[in-house]
């Protein structure tokens, strides 16, 4: 048996994902603060190559789903490079 604690959880992430479906459907970014920026995207129709029969295709324009993240995401994300301090150098 679920808790109720549980239960209004599961309908409060529920209720959210429907709200960021809701938005992504009438064209809306959404931002997550300290996360990014979702946004849809119009895509124009491309022509690629199958790989299997090396044929030409063109792909419908459409619409597409980006994310571009935040400054503070990338930087906890991003490893500093140090030098390192006991780094021998060979000679040859």
């Amino acid at each position: 048996m679920i808790s109720r604690t549980r239960k209004k959880s599961v309908e409060l992430v529920e209720t959210l994902l429907e709200l960021i479906k809701k938005s992504f459907e009438s064209g809306e970014d959404f931002p997550v603060s300290g996360f990014g920026k979702f946004s849809v995207r119009e895509k124009s129709p491309e022509s690629v190559v199958n790989p299997t029969t090396a044929g030409s295709l063109m792909l419908a324009p459409g619409k597409i789903l980006t994310c571009r993240c935040s400054g503070r995401l990338r930087d906890k994300v991003n490893i500093e490079i140090r030098p390192v301090s006991n780094f021998r150098t060979y000679q040859s």
